[in-house]
């Protein structure tokens, strides 16, 4: 009976070395490897997860940004327009004073040259015709309508700021220089 123990536990220990080496075996065959190949996987999904994030704040930076430069942009050429129409009033009102000069020349001439006892030249001569565009004004005239244009211009100014805090305007087209009035006429 010794001989039939010997030789189960002969039989037992193979076993027991063929199953201890199976475990080891499947340990370092199989599941070692599976677990590295899911942890690369995880890996890979989270580098994935993050490139798609990182992807996603650069687009919402980019229109951010795209959005922030139409705004300043819209605001800048909403300037231009205020000071084009601050020159542009400034000139009109000018003009219209020149024609308002003319006019009232043209009809002191007239009236001169009604009475029977002037002659065309001297009512021309008493009655100076002053030009209907570009002419000289009085210079309180002149001053009241440069202030007017230079306040537009302050606040057009004052505007694109408040829509733009910090921001200073670009001239994306120069605006007309500030004109010095022409000299005033003496009246």
């Amino acid at each position: 009976m010794a001989s039939k123990a010997d030789s189960i536990l002969k039989v037992a220990l193979a076993v027991a070395a063929v199953f201890a080496g199976a475990g080891v075996g499947f340990y370092y065959g199989i599941f070692l490897p599976g677990q590295a190949s899911r942890q690369e996987a995880r890996e890979l999904a989270a580098q994935e997860a993050r490139q798609k994030q990182e992807d996603a704040a650069a687009k919402a930076q980019q229109r951010q940004q795209a959005e922030q430069s139409r705004r300043q942009e819209a605001a800048q050429q909403e300037y231009q327009d205020c000071l084009n129409f601050a020159e542009l009033s400034y000139k009109q009102r000018w003009t219209a004073s020149c024609r308002a000069q003319h006019d009232a020349d043209v009809a002191a001439l007239a009236d001169c040259a009604d009475n029977l006892f002037a002659t065309e030249d001297g009512c021309r001569a008493k009655v100076p015709v002053r030009p209907e565009r570009d002419c000289a004004l009085p210079g309180q005239m002149a001053q009241s309508y440069s202030d007017a244009r230079e306040q537009r211009k302050a606040e057009c100014l004052a505007r694109f700021q408040s829509a733009q805090p910090g921001a200073q305007p670009q001239n994306l087209s120069q605006p007309m220089p500030a004109q010095a009035p022409p000299p005033p006429d003496t009246y």
